[in-house]
């Protein structure tokens, strides 16, 4: 691995100027490092950040990396790390003509990464310095407690999607709140939602409510809003009174709960886990805004690799080598999910819909399709818009929002459904829908979207942890739970209970093959089985596993 050259450099550097030209905006200061193959293998498993801690699954991956290349060599023309400044790696057997395209890319992706807000709490620190000094912790503490470490590392990040992404995001956003009043916060973010627990509706309108009130009374609009509220829910000011008395108590998520209140990790022989588990938990908060934004983030990149590349002089000459190139990266696959070609031609639609004012109500109110087709209020803030876009907006956002029926319609996409042929015993595939909330549906159900699970005090009692899942429709994998489980008893020092939801079978689906709700081998995707749900509570301890139904 080594810095680029002086003559690459400067085709990064102009680069940078024809990308700040147009809007992009990002740090002075990047690293560019030319790799082999070789060190494209033994970086990926480290999510491409060289300084991180070392860990014995890591160098298994590598193995199955090299097994695989074998079969199917070829490797990514770039990479870039999120961090100060941005590091990015470049195969080095990339043509000239080849890194400008790559650079304009690369350089979308820092844009993206220093501007969405979804990575706001990663804009002030050097992640990869950070890394080499937890690299060197972990191998300190390793050298010392020998294989302790990696059963920490491994009980850790068996939790790791648990992270509290969003509190940690709240807590850089907002800023502070020694100036916000307490019952306003209080009656919001607490009482209406958790104790009355108010549907969505109401709670907006009680939001208007208190926003009329201002607008009409001025400074005694607060006052007149909790004259009525009280009227409403005479209960509140004794509620609030008791949330006063109490405190607010830091929101912990599950592994800072365990590193804060486990007495087994806070004997005094054990306090060395706990820095071994800040590191596993500070990776994962990192890492978790890309998780987030892949198709936005790669959408964005293709975006401005190819308005910016295509006008380029250099281009001249390697016109169809870009073109093949380019092909690979943005086709849309018939089966399955291109987040580059999915996250470009969204940004495209995006930008056309501004540019004619269809991002409005009144084309919402359009029902006539030929005078949708001719809406057109020539607005000219399409790019304007797609900036405010990658600066709010995360995957989920981004699909809910944008992926109308008109952009499928206009993309030919659909949802593709399969049956089992029992004459040549193989899958067929076929067009199974073309309607836009089935796309969406597909596409929610291939984003990253970790469990809720909170811990319980209440029932938390005589050295007993107890987790609760938040059922979201989504079932745990049963396989991993016996060493999830057994991972939390040992950090907890005690017995673990955790309640989730599970399949229940119904009269209808005996016989069939049923995968949590999905279509098995003996019927098509078209026959949804009937899916009922019951509460169940496992329990861990001494490292045997047992379950219970709930009633």
């Amino acid at each position: 691995m080594e810095l680029i050259n002086q003559h690459t450099k400067k085709i990064m550097e102009e680069c940078k100027e024809k990308a700040r030209a147009v809007g992009l905006r990002f740090g002075d200061e990047t690293l560019e490092y030319i790799v082999t193959n070789r060190d494209l293998l033994e970086l990926t498993p480290k999510v491409m950040i060289p300084n991180l801690y070392d860990y014995w699954v890591h160098d298994v991956e590598v193995l199955k990396e090299k097994g695989r290349y074998e079969l199917y060599p070829g490797n990514p023309y770039e990479t870039v790390i999120n961090t100060r400044p941005a590091i990015s790696f470049y195969n080095d057997n990339n043509p000239d003509w080849l890194n400008v395209m790559i650079f304009y890319h690369v350089i979308a992706h820092i844009d993206f990464f220093q501007n969405n807000l979804y990575f706001r709490h990663t804009w002030d620190d050097d992640f990869n310095g950070q890394a080499l000094s937890d690299k060197r912790l972990i191998a300190k503490l390793r050298s010392e407690k020998g294989r302790w470490v990696d059963y920490v590392i491994e009980f850790t990040r068996g939790i790791d999607n648990l992270v509290g992404y969003y509190d940690e995001l709240s807590r850089v956003n907002r800023g502070s709140t020694a100036n916000r009043p307490k019952r306003l916060d209080y009656y919001f973010d607490v009482f209406l939602q958790d104790v009355k627990n108010i549907k969505i509706h109401e709670y907006i309108k009680e939001i208007e409510r208190y926003n009329d009130c201002m607008r009409t009374h001025g400074d005694l609009g607060e006052q007149s809003f909790f004259a009525d509220a009280v009227k409403k829910y005479p209960e509140f000011e004794a509620l609030f009174k008791k949330h006063l008395e109490k405190g607010a108590k830091p929101k912990f998520d599950l592994i800072q709960f365990l590193m804060e209140n486990a007495n087994f990790i806070n004997k005094d022989d054990n306090k060395w886990m706990k820095s071994v588990m800040q590191v596993v938990r500070k990776t994962s908060l990192f890492l978790q805004p890309q998780i987030r934004t892949k198709i936005m983030n790669e959408g964005w990149a293709s975006y401005w690799h190819e308005n910016l590349f295509l006008p380029d002089d250099r281009i001249k000459g390697h016109e169809v080598d870009f073109a093949r190139v380019n092909a690979v990266v943005a086709s849309l696959p018939r089966v399955g999910l291109n987040p580059y070609a999915l996250g470009l031609r969204l940004f495209y639609y995006i930008e056309e819909i501004a540019d004619k004012g269809k991002y409005s109500l009144d084309f919402q109110r359009c029902f006539d399709l030929d005078e949708r087709k001719k809406f057109d209020q020539e607005t000219g803030k399409g790019q304007e818009f797609i900036f405010k876009v990658r600066e709010n907006f995360c995957d989920s956002m981004l699909i809910d929002t944008f992926v109308d029926q008109d952009f499928v319609t206009k993309n030919k996409l659909f949802v593709a459904g399969k049956k089992l042929n029992p004459e040549k015993m193989v899958w067929e595939y076929y067009v199974k829908s073309r309607k836009a909330q089935d796309y969406r549906r597909m596409l929610r159900n291939s984003l990253y979207h970790p469990p809720h699970i909170e811990v319980d005090p209440e029932k938390s009692v005589d050295n007993n942890l107890y987790l609760v899942h938040h059922f979201e429709e989504k079932p745990l994998v049963k396989d991993f739970i016996f060493n999830t489980m057994m991972g939390i008893e040992y950090l907890w020092g005690g017995p673990v209970q955790f309640e989730t939801n599970e399949v229940v079978p119904t009269p209808q689906s005996q016989g069939q093959d049923v995968f949590f709700g999905h279509a098995g081998p003996s019927q098509t995707e078209d026959q949804e089985p009937e899916v009922k749900w019951e509460r169940v509570l496992y329990t861990m301890q001494d490292r045997k596993l047992s379950s219970k139904k709930l009633l």
